[in-house]
C-alpha cells in the first residue's frame, strides 16, 4: 500500500501541475470553455458568464498549487480534501458533457491535447481512483523537506503562477498550441488531404405498413419497402476528417474576400471578435501602427463578428483607416487571445501576432508605395466587369472572322 500511495502521489501531482500550467498558459481560452459550460443549454449558469475569466484563473492556479502541495506533502488534510472534491466535480462535469453530448471538448489540457468527452470522463475516473487511494492511504504520505522549505516552495509556486497568469493576459500565451500559431498557413490548415476519412451516416426510414410502424436502416439509399413513408432520421456513426481550420472567412456586403486577402503578400489584419467586449483603449495604438503599415505599403483590414453598423461606428469614432470584414466569432477568439489583436499575413502565412499592448513591436518593412484604406469592391461589380470583358472578346473575334471572310 505504501508503494502504491507513493506512485499515486507523484502521478497525481505531476498530472495536476501539467494540466494546470497548460491552461494557465492560456487562461482566456479556458475562460471561453467555461462560458460554454455556463450556457443555458448546458449548466444554465448564465450569471457566471461575466466572471468566467476570473473563475478560470482561480481554478488553474488552484490546480497547479494542489499538484505542488501533494508532492511536497504540504497541508495534507486540506490538499487531499481539495483534490477529492475537485476531481468529483470534474468527473460529474465530463460525464454530463459526454452522456448528453453538450461540450465536445472539456479543455482539460487546453489546445495542447484534444480529448473527446468520453476520453475526458475516463481520464477523470482514473484520477478519482488514484486520489481515493491517496485518501485511504494518507498515513503513508510523508512530507518532503523541512516545514520552512515546504512553505517557501509553495509560496514561490503561487507567486510564479500569478506572474504567469498576469503575463499571458497582458500579452499572449507563451506557447501557442492553436492552428493559427506563427508560421502556420491558413490555406493549408483549411485543406482536406486526399484519402481523408469521410463521415458515415445511417438512415432510419419509417413506414406505415398496415397500421404498423416499420423501420428500415440503410446507408443512404431509399429502401424498397411497401407501405406509406412517414419520416427518416439520420445518425452520424463515424465522424469524418475535419481540417484544423474550418470556419475561417472574410466577408462583407454578401461577398467573400477570403481567397483575395489570403493571396496578399503584405497584409495586416486587426482582429476584434466582439466590439461589445473589446478593450477600446487598444484601438489607439492600433490606429498608430496601421497608419505606419499603410505608409509602408501594407494592405490593412479588420475582422470582427460584430455587425457592420457597429464596426463602421468604431471606425468613425477612432478615425481608423481600414474597413472591417465579417468572420465567425469562435474562429476569431481562436486566432488571437486579444481583443483587439494584430496579425501580419503573407499569402496566408502568419508571420507576426501581437496583443494590442505590444503593437508597437510590430516589425514593418518598406514593401511598396503608400496605400490608402482598402476600398471594398462589391462582388457584383467584378462579375459585371468579367462579363463585359468576355463580351468585348467575343465582339473582337466576330470582327476578325468577318474580315477573314472578306
Amino acid at each position: 500500500m505504501k508503494i502504491l500511495v507513493g506512485i499515486s502521489r507523484i502521478f497525481v501531482g505531476i498530472l495536476f501541475i501539467i494540466s494546470g500550467l497548460i491552461k494557465l498558459n492560456d487562461p482566456v481560452g479556458f475562460g471561453f470553455k467555461l462560458q460554454d459550460y455556463f450556457a443555458p443549454e448546458v449548466l444554465n449558469l448564465e450569471f457566471l458568464v461575466p466572471y468566467a475569466l476570473a473563475i478560470a484563473i482561480f481554478v488553474v492556479v488552484y490546480e497547479v498549487m494542489l499538484g505542488v502541495m501533494i508532492i511536497l506533502g504540504y497541508a495534507k488534510r486540506f490538499t487531499l480534501w481539495s483534490l477529492l472534491l475537485m476531481i468529483v466535480f470534474f468527473t460529474f462535469l465530463t460525464f454530463y458533457s459526454a452522456y448528453f453530448n453538450k461540450v465536445t471538448d472539456c479543455g482539460c489540457f487546453g489546445d495542447a491535447l484534444k480529448l473527446t468527452p468520453w476520453e475526458s470522463f475516463w481520464k477523470d475516473v482514473v484520477l478519482l481512483v488514484l486520489i481515493l487511494i491517496l485518501f485511504l492511504g494518507r498515513r503513508y504520505i510523508q512530507p518532503f523537506f523541512t516545514r520552512s522549505i515546504r512553505s517557501i516552495a509553495v509560496f514561490v509556486s503561487l507567486i510564479l503562477c500569478l506572474w504567469l497568469g498576469y503575463h499571458v493576459l497582458m500579452h499572449l500565451p507563451i506557447v501557442d498550441f492553436r492552428p493559427y500559431k506563427i508560421g502556420a498557413n491558413i490555406q493549408e490548415g483549411m485543406t482536406v488531404p486526399e484519402g481523408a476519412p469521410q463521415p458515415i451516416f445511417e438512415y432510419d426510414w419509417k413506414f406505415d405498413v398496415n397500421g404498423e410502424e416499420v423501420v428500415v436502416t440503410t446507408n443512404g439509399d431509399y429502401p424498397s419497402q411497401e407501405g406509406t413513408f412517414l419520416e427518416v432520421e439520420t445518425r452520424n456513426i463515424q465522424e469524418g476528417y475535419e481540417p484544423p481550420i474550418h470556419d475561417f472567412s472574410m466577408e462583407r456586403d454578401g461577398a467573400d474576400y477570403t481567397e483575395r486577402f489570403l493571396n496578399e503578400e503584405n497584409l495586416i489584419v486587426v482582429i476584434a471578435y466582439s466590439l461589445s467586449n473589446s478593450e477600446m483603449e487598444g484601438f489607439i495604438p492600433v490606429r498608430e501602427v496601421t497608419d505606419k503599415a499603410l505608409a509602408n505599403g501594407y494592405r490593412v483590414i479588420g475582422l470582427s463578428a460584430s455587425s457592420q453598423e457597429k464596426t463602421e461606428a468604431l471606425t468613425e469614432e477612432y478615425d481608423l483607416n481600414f474597413d472591417f470584414y465579417f468572420c465567425d466569432m469562435t474562429t476569431l477568439k481562436t486566432i488571437v487571445r486579444s481583443n483587439p489583436g494584430v496579425l501580419e499575413l503573407s499569402e496566408g502565412t502568419i508571420l507576426q501576432k501581437l496583443h494590442w499592448n505590444d503593437v508597437e513591436d510590430l516589425q514593418l518593412e518598406k514593401v511598396g508605395v503608400p496605400k490608402p484604406a482598402i476600398e471594398v469592391i462589391p462582388e457584383q461589380s467584378t462579375l459585371e466587369i468579367d462579363t463585359l470583358d468576355q463580351g468585348d472578346s467575343l465582339a473582337q473575334d466576330s470582327i476578325s472572322t468577318e474580315a477573314d471572310n472578306q
